[in-house]
């Protein structure tokens, strides 16, 4: 099977259940943007060994694929015709709490912050720093294709709630490594 398939030459791609939309679209940058945030943690788990880490970071990868293909799917195609879901796995207050649960344990471990943080605590830390500035923009996309198509809230929630595990794990990362976090702090300037 040939990975090329030539229909996406003339800037339209398909969404789930068939619909043709711009590669331009809503929907398009929004499931986009979630495959690039998933190709970053891929490259930030390349410099990362702790094993705890490693397998909240595999997770993670699973529901961005989820999240996405639900992103892929338009509203109306998203339910049968006999009420049950057209996908079998879509992000609930499950994978919400799970995230929580991961934030909670790893800040215990942190001092608490008295000022921002500025994205650095070496290399492992910084990726992940990119990794939030990523989902950030994952959200944002996401909100705004829910300006103009339903998008269920437990998506943006999740999305949200990933951004802030990814600032802990950042300083946490650090601080496993030995590594200095930087903070602005503007009366040092």
């Amino acid at each position: 099977m040939k990975i090329y398939t030539k229909t996406g030459d003339k800037g339209e791609t398909s969404l789930y259940g068939g619909t043709r939309v711009s590669k331009a679209a809503a929907r398009v940058e929004s499931y986009g943007t979630l495959d690039e945030l998933n190709a970053f943690i891929g490259l930030a788990k390349a410099e990362i060994s702790d094993e705890k880490v490693l397998s909240q970071l595999q997770k993670i990868q699973f529901d961005l694929f989820t999240v996405g293909s639900e992103a892929a799917t338009p509203t109306d195609k998203l339910i049968l015709a006999n009420g049950k879901n057209r996908l079998d796995l879509m992000i609930s207050e499950k994978e919400i709490s799970e995230l929580e649960i991961w934030m909670d344990d790893l800040d215990a471990s942190l001092e608490p912050l008295q000022f921002f943080i500025l994205p650095s605590g070496g290399k492992a830390a910084a990726s992940i720093h990119v990794c939030r500035t990523v989902c950030r923009r994952a959200e944002r996309a996401m909100v705004h294709l829910n300006e103009t198509e339903e998008v269920r809230p437990e998506l943006i929630k999740y999305l949200n709630r990933l951004s802030d595990y990814l600032f802990i794990l950042a300083r946490y990362i650090s601080k496993i490594s030995g590594e200095k976090e930087d903070y602005w702090n503007p009366s040092e300037r």
